[in-house]
């Protein structure tokens, strides 16, 4: 079966820098929805439409098409006070816009005196990216993860 609206993907994936350097590698297959449900960046679900079982695809992509460039105000600086007292540079946290309910996620990057630095970029933001990926396997999406918009089952998600 072919890779096309409405299927069910399996794959397994490696991600490399501009360096060539291994950033990301899944341990267990990614499964997803293929068809524009917004679960893989669009590039690489571009240059998987079409593909079968066994076929592997290299994406090329800049950062504006991965996970964008760096905004820069999504970078602030905080009191420390505003904080638990065990954070750590990498933790994340996540904070709701209490207006629009809207939640972000930051990440800590830098503890220093009595201010904590916390960035709400993706930590990949900024960076050209190489997507290689083989296809495991291919299946038509059930009327309900069609309805839903994800996989569920195996990898996906579960009731």
């Amino acid at each position: 079966m072919k890779i096309t609206q409405d299927t069910v993907v399996s794959l397994n994936y490696s991600m490399f820098d501009q360096n060539d350097q291994l950033i990301d590698k899944n341990d267990a297959p990614i499964v997803y929805l293929h068809g524009g449900y917004d679960s893989i960046l669009p590039p690489v679900e571009a240059a998987l439409e079409g593909r079968a079982a066994g076929d592997t695809v290299k994406v090329n992509m800049s950062a504006d098409e991965a996970f964008g460039e760096i905004e820069e105000s999504l970078v602030r600086e905080e009191e420390v006070g505003l904080f638990p007292t065990d954070i750590e540079v990498g933790m994340m946290f996540e904070t709701r816009d209490p207006e629009t309910e809207e939640s972000h996620q930051f990440r800590i990057t830098k503890i220093d005196a009595g201010k904590v630095t916390v960035d709400g970029n993706h930590p990949l933001a900024g960076m050209a990216l190489r997507f290689e990926a083989t296809v495991l396997e291919v299946r038509a999406a059930s009327e309900e993860e069609i309805e839903h918009g994800h996989v569920h089952g195996a990898h996906g998600h579960e009731h």
